[in-house]
C-alpha cells in the first residue's frame, strides 16, 4: 500500500474553477481558437456503402468564387503510414462504408465550402455491401484480444455439464443497439502547417488526450512527434469518442499542408458525427445461469456477438464483467465479431462494461424471480470472497453495503413481491435494482512539473484534459493537498503537448493517473525545496510506485435503484426515481463527483428508454442521424436522480486513495430500469431500448410473456 494524502483540500465541494469562463463564454474551445486569416473545410462523403470511385467531378465546385482548393484521392498529399485504415483518407478510390470522407473543399468561408461541396458530382462502381449483425452468421470470428487488452475467451470447469444438472437455469439472449456519443461540442479542429520551420504542425483539437493525438497522427503524416503541437484547454464532452484522432483530423492536416501556412478550420456537423467519429457497437449476448434452489450460482456462461468494421477492428470487452462479478465454480465467457461494411466502432462511456452488465444484471433479476428470492438477497448470496477471475483479494468490495444502504434510502422494504400488481390511475408501478462495477485503471506514462513563482503561487503543469468532468478544479485540489497549501495559490496548466506528458481521459483513469503524477511531483518538490521555496524552484515527478496494487483486485462497485411508472394503455415508461450508491474510494471533489455520477445515471436512463441508431440495410447509413430523430433523455425525462457514496479511502489505489468515477454511474442503470419495468408490468424486455411498442397491449397483472 502507498501512503495516502491527508484530507485537506480533497473531498471539499470546491466550485468549478472554470465555471465562470464557461458560463460567460470566455472559455476557448477548439474551433474558437484565435487564428489569423483562416480557411474553412467541408468534407465530401460517400453515398454508397462499398465500391470504387470512378468519377470525381469537382469542376463546378472549383469555379465557385472563394474556393481555394478541392482535394480528392487523385491530388491529396500522400500519407506515410496506413496502419490505421480509419486515418488513411483520400489515398485511393475505395469506399469502405457509407459516409466515408472521399474529398474536401477548402474555401474562404464555411458557407462557401459547404455550398461548393454540394456541387461535387461523384460516380461509383457499386459493390454488394453487408451491414447487418446477426447471431446466425457463418463468418463470426474470435478477435485476438478485446478492448483494454482482455482475453477474448475464458473457461473454468465444465459449464455445459453444470448447467445440465442445475436445479434452476436461466438461458436468454439480450441485445443492445448501436449508440452514438453525441457530446455537446461536436468534433472540431484547426490545423496550421508551418512549412518554413521543417514542416511543423499545430493542431487545436477537441480531444480527450493531446498526446494520444500527436502519437497517432505523427506516423500517418510522416512527422516526428516533436514536430506536432496539440492544444486543447477546454473540451465540450467526449464520452470516449474523442479518445483518439479520427479521419477529420487528417483531412484538416492535409488541407493545411496544401494551402501554404493558412489555418484550416473544420467542425464536424452533427449529421456527420453519425458516420465518422465512432459509436457503441451493437451486441447480441446470450447469458446462461445455473443455480441451486437457494439461488447460489453453480454455473455462469456469457457469450457476446458484436460488430466491427472491415477496415479497423475494435472489439468491446462485453463479457469480462461476468468473469469477476459473482462466484460460480464453472464459468465461460466469449466474444465473437462480425466484420461489416460499416464505420469503425470505438469507445463510448463504459465500453464493454455497460452492455455486458446490462445483460448480466437483467439475467440475475430473472434468476431471482425463478428462485423466489428478493433480487438484493440473490446478489448477497453470490458475493465472492476473492476475485473469481484472478483469485486475488479485492482491495475493497463493498457491494453488499451499497445494496443495503441503497435499499434503506430507497424504501425497498415497501416493494410488492409479485410483478405487475400495482396499478394507480392507469399507471403500473414497479421498482428494480442492479449492481454496478468498473475496474480501477492507473495508466503509466504521466509526468508533472511544479514551479514556484515570485507571486507566491505554484505553477502545476501536466497535459491532462478537461472534457467537462472537472479536471481544472479537482487537479488543483490534489496539487494543493500534496503541497499543503491553499487551492487559491495553485495555477494549473493542462491541455497542451508543450506540457509534461499525460494519458487520455478515459477508462475512469484520468484524474487518478494525472493526480498521482502531480502527487509525485509535489513530493519531489517538497523534498528538494522544503516548505519555503525560492522563486524559480521546480521539480518534476511521475506516478509513485505502488507494488502492493499488483497483489489485489481493484474495482469500484455500486447499486442502482429505479422506480418506474408504465402506462397500461400506451406502454409509455416514466422513471420517477433513481438512486445510486457507490463505493469508489476517496472522492476528490464532492460537487463534481456527484455531477459525474448523476450524469452517468442519466445517460443510462437515456440508453434504457430512448437511444438507438437505426441502420438502413439497403444503403448502409444511420437513418436517425441528428438530434431531432436520435432521441436522448431531456430534462422532463429525468425527474428525481440522486447519487451517494460510501466514505472510504482505498490505499491500494494510489496516493489519493481514489478509484475513478467517470463511468460507473452508467453501469447498471439501464438494467435497474428494465428490471423495474418488469416488476411494474410482468413483461420482460430483453432488447434495449424499452420503447412503448414492446409493452403496449401486454401490460398488466396477467402478462408474463417475455418481449
Amino acid at each position: 500500500m502507498t501512503e495516502t494524502l491527508r484530507a485537506n483540500e480533497m473531498g471539499r465541494p470546491l466550485e468549478r474553477l472554470d465555471g465562470h469562463v464557461k458560463v460567460t463564454g470566455e472559455a476557448v474551445y477548439a474551433y474558437e481558437q484565435p487564428v489569423t486569416d483562416p480557411l474553412y473545410l467541408h468534407p465530401v462523403q460517400s453515398t454508397i456503402a462499398r465500391g470504387r470511385i470512378t468519377t470525381f467531378d469537382a469542376s463546378a465546385a472549383e469555379a465557385v468564387e472563394g474556393v481555394v482548393a478541392v482535394l480528392t484521392h487523385e491530388n491529396a498529399p500522400r500519407l506515410a503510414a496506413d496502419d490505421d485504415k480509419e486515418l488513411w483518407v483520400l489515398q485511393d478510390d475505395r469506399v469502405h462504408y457509407r459516409g466515408q470522407f472521399i474529398g474536401v473543399v477548402v474555401a474562404e468561408s464555411l458557407e462557401i465550402a459547404r455550398y461548393a461541396a454540394d456541387l461535387v458530382r461523384v460516380e461509383y462502381d457499386r459493390w454488394p455491401h453487408d451491414v447487418e449483425l446477426r447471431a446466425d452468421r457463418d463468418d463470426l470470428y474470435a478477435p485476438d484480444v478485446v478492448n483494454a487488452g482482455k482475453e477474448t475467451d475464458t473457461d473454468s470447469g465444465d459449464v455445459d455439464e453444470a448447467l445440465a444438472h442445475a436445479p434452476v437455469v436461466i438461458d436468454h439472449t439480450y441485445t443492445t443497439p448501436m449508440e452514438h456519443n453525441n457530446p455537446m461540442e461536436p468534433h472540431a479542429c484547426i490545423a496550421i502547417w508551418d512549412a518554413e520551420n521543417g514542416g511543423g504542425l499545430t493542431l487545436y483539437d477537441s480531444t480527450q488526450g493531446v498526446y494520444v493525438v500527436r502519437r497517432k497522427l505523427a506516423p500517418v503524416l510522416g512527422l516526428e512527434p516533436e514536430r506536432i503541437r496539440v492544444v486543447s484547454p477546454h473540451v465540450g464532452g467526449g464520452f470516449g469518442s474523442k479518445g483518439t484522432p479520427h479521419a477529420h483530423n487528417v483531412l484538416a492536416c492535409l488541407a493545411a499542408r496544401v494551402v501554404g501556412g493558412r489555418p484550416v478550420k473544420l467542425a464536424v456537423t452533427r449529421q456527420q458525427m453519425f458516420a465518422v467519429v465512432g459509436y457503441r457497437t451493437p451486441t447480441i449476448q446470450r447469458v446462461r445461469l445455473g443455480a441451486g434452489t437457494d439461488g447460489r450460482l453453480v454455473a455462469l456462461a456469457h457469450d457476446a456477438i458484436e460488430q466491427t468494421s472491415r477496415i479497423n477492428e475494435f472489439a468491446e470487452q462485453s463479457t469480462t464483467v461476468s468473469r469477476m462479478m459473482y462466484a460460480a465454480a464453472d464459468r465461460h465467457t466469449s466474444h465473437r465479431l462480425a466484420a461489416l461494411d460499416v464505420p469503425p466502432p470505438f469507445w463510448m462511456r463504459a465500453p464493454g462494461v455497460f452492455p455486458g452488465m446490462y445483460a448480466a444484471e437483467v439475467a440475475m433479476d430473472e434468476l431471482a424471480l425463478a428462485c423466489g428470492l428478493d433480487p438484493i438477497e440473490l446478489r448477497v448470496r453470490n458475493e465472492p470472497g476473492t476475485d473469481p477471475e484472478t483469485g486475488k483479494p479485492f482491495s475493497s468490495r463493498r457491494l453488499v453495503e451499497c445494496l443495503r444502504e441503497g435499499a434503506r434510502l430507497f424504501g425497498w422494504e415497501r416493494r410488492d413481491p409479485e410483478p405487475g400488481t400495482r396499478l394507480h390511475d392507469g399507471w403500473l408501478e414497479g421498482t428494480g435494482v442492479a449492481a454496478a462495477t468498473y475496474p480501477r485503471e492507473l495508466m503509466p506514462g504521466n509526468h508533472a512539473l511544479i514551479r514556484y513563482g515570485s507571486d507566491g503561487c505554484y505553477q502545476v503543469c501536466i497535459a491532462a484534459a478537461d472534457i467537462g468532468t472537472g479536471t481544472w478544479t479537482a487537479l488543483t485540489q490534489i496539487a494543493a493537498d500534496a503541497l499543503e497549501v491553499p487551492a487559491k495559490v495553485i495555477r494549473l496548466e493542462i491541455g497542451d503537448t508543450d506540457l509534461p506528458q499525460a494519458t487520455v481521459a478515459g477508462g475512469s483513469s484520468g484524474l487518478s493517473s494525472w493526480g498521482s503524477a502531480v502527487v509525485g511531483a509535489a513530493r519531489a518538490f517538497r523534498d528538494r525545496h522544503g516548505p519555503r521555496p525560492e522563486p524559480g524552484a521546480e521539480a518534476t515527478g511521475t506516478v509513485p510506485d505502488n507494488p502492493a496494487a499488483e497483489k489485489v483486485a481493484l474495482h469500484s462497485f455500486g447499486a442502482q435503484f429505479a422506480e418506474v411508472r408504465v402506462s397500461a394503455d400506451t406502454g409509455e415508461v416514466r422513471v420517477r426515481r433513481m438512486l445510486g450508491v457507490f463505493s469508489v474510494g476517496r472522492v476528490i471533489n464532492a460537487r463534481t463527483a456527484r455531477s459525474q455520477l448523476i450524469g452517468g445515471m442519466t445517460m443510462g436512463l437515456s440508453a434504457a428508454l430512448y437511444e438507438q441508431s437505426v441502420v438502413d440495410p439497403r444503403f448502409g447509413h444511420v437513418i436517425d442521424h441528428d438530434l431531432a430523430t436520435y432521441h436522448i433523455a431531456a430534462n422532463a425525462d429525468v425527474q428525481d436522480v440522486d447519487a451517494v457514496w460510501l466514505d472510504e479511502v482505498d490505499p491500494f489505489a494510489g496516493p489519493m486513495g481514489a478509484r475513478g468515477i467517470g463511468e460507473i454511474g452508467i453501469v447498471g442503470a439501464p438494467a435497474a430500469i428494465v428490471n423495474a419495468v418488469h416488476h411494474a408490468t410482468g413483461v420482460r424486455v430483453r432488447d434495449l431500448p424499452v420503447t412503448p411498442d414492446k409493452l403496449v397491449g401486454r401490460t398488466g397483472p396477467d402478462s408474463r410473456t417475455a418481449a
